[in-house]
């Protein structure tokens, strides 16, 4: 059995693993250090690192994925692409702009805080999730445009802030893939959206707030402008990748009544 030294100390690493999670460090869905890295870091067995983690995943702080390791647990809930509720959203084309107005208000709020809290490795992250979302094929970069805005959140370190976008993950990224979609192939929108692109990641590695707010709240307006501009002149979005691609509307594209 292990004894109270042992249990006192694996409690010890339990709450700074706890207080890294709260504080944002450790975001919701991030892959928790191995055993091994931690036991390094940290300065303990392996013994007493996985103990720490069997308590964290007790409490459902963390959930084990059989091959890949532990991750972080999102606070609330999230919506499966598969549930009842995502497949209305997806089939109703005010649900996105809705979205748009909730993203806008977080997203200027996220970037604001990201300019004053990033930590140098925070910046790191953005850094590369931005070179990566540049380099990209601007008509499949949706999971990169969407990770870009992950990492400004994540440096927010507000962590409530971090697990309600976390909980939206599937309706965030399906409005990323809109804008990619209907938005990446005409040329003076792609401009804009790179534009606000570059904008939000200067002010926040340069550490402006006001200007990252401003950037980011432009950025997530012009999009959803710019879909509602497309949806009145050519009665139909693009919501998904896979699309009805068999009926009379183009490949990947389905109309929105």
């Amino acid at each position: 059995m292990p004894n109270k030294q042992s249990c006192s100390t694996a409690q010890s690493i339990a709450h700074h693993l706890e207080k890294m999670i709260i504080d944002g460090s450790l975001a919701p869905d991030r892959k928790i250090p191995s055993e091994r890295q931690l036991s390094s870091r940290l300065g303990v067995s392996r013994a007493i690192v996985r103990e720490a983690l069997h308590e964290l995943h007790g409490r459902g702080m963390i959930e084990t994925r059989h091959g890949k390791g532990s991750f972080v647990t999102c606070a609330l809930p999230q919506l499966e692409e598969s549930s009842p509720l995502m497949q209305a959203f997806s089939g109703h084309t005010r649900t996105l702009y809705d979205l748009f107005e909730v993203r806008e208000q977080l997203e200027g709020q996220a970037a604001a805080l990201a300019a004053e809290r990033a930590t140098e490795m925070d910046q790191v992250r953005i850094t590369r999730a931005f070179e990566a979302m540049e380099a990209a094929d601007p008509l499949s970069n949706a999971n990169l445009d969407h990770a870009f805005h992950s990492a400004i959140v994540e440096a927010s370190h507000n962590p409530i802030l971090v697990h309600i976008l976390s909980s939206l993950k599937e309706l965030m990224l399906g409005s990323v893939q809109a804008s990619v979609m209907n938005l990446n192939h005409r040329q003076a929108f792609k401009q804009q959206i790179d534009k606000h692109h570059r904008q939000i990641y200067h002010a926040v590695i340069s550490r402006q707030a006001r200007w990252a707010r401003k950037a980011a709240m432009a950025h997530v307006r012009h999009v959803s402008e710019a879909l509602r501009q497309i949806e009145e002149a050519e009665h139909h979005l693009i919501r998904h990748a896979l699309d009805d691609a068999t009926d009379d509307t183009p490949p990947i594209s389905r109309s929105l009544q």
